[in-house]
């Protein structure tokens, strides 16, 4: 049994040593990761799933980003699950709460990179980003998009930018 709760300072380097299972080193050179760099994700919107032994299963975040001419939205990801907790509904199960989340806090559309097979099944689409582009290469079958709010992506056309809290202006305020 897993528990998702919000993401805490304490959970960083386990969450990283996770990623770096999971994604490889590489992770770090990928076009979406450009977008997180030197930021924090989304106010409210970093979960992780804990086992009942207080091991991190999971991880996923929601990071601001402005989806071209639509303006606001989130860019998800990375979501990831211990090798050794996969096929459970880890993976499912985070990415309702972040959705939900999402939508309580006002969010209008989340784009990603990802398997379109696993995230259709949550309503994401190519469709929604057929005009938007990302600052690097990405294949774009795997570049999806999720309206929280209809019409949000409508029309939506341009460059996705990062956007939001930067890191280093959170630890001068701390």
């Amino acid at each position: 049994m897993v528990m998702i709760r919000s993401e805490v300072s304490t959970d960083i380097a386990a969450r990283e040593h996770l990623l770096d299972r999971a994604f490889g080193k590489q992770r770090r050179r990928k076009t979406s990761e450009r977008l997180r760099e030197g930021r924090l994700p989304s106010e409210g919107l970093a979960f992780v799933a804990v086992d009942d032994d207080g091991r991190l299963a999971g991880t996923v975040r929601l990071w601001d980003v402005l989806a071209g001419s639509a303006g606001a939205a989130l860019l998800l990801g990375p979501l990831a699950v211990d090798c050794e907790a996969q096929r459970q509904g880890i993976g499912a199960a985070l990415m309702r709460h972040a959705v939900a989340e999402a939508r309580l806090r006002g969010h209008t559309a989340i784009i990603l990179v990802g398997d379109a097979p696993y995230y259709q099944r949550f309503g994401f689409t190519g469709g929604l980003v057929a005009d938007l582009h990302l600052p690097g290469p990405v294949e774009r079958a795997r570049f999806l998009g999720l309206e929280l709010e209809p019409g949000a992506l409508d029309g939506a056309e341009g460059l996705i930018a990062g956007c939001g809290r930067r890191e280093a202006a959170e630890r001068q305020a701390a």
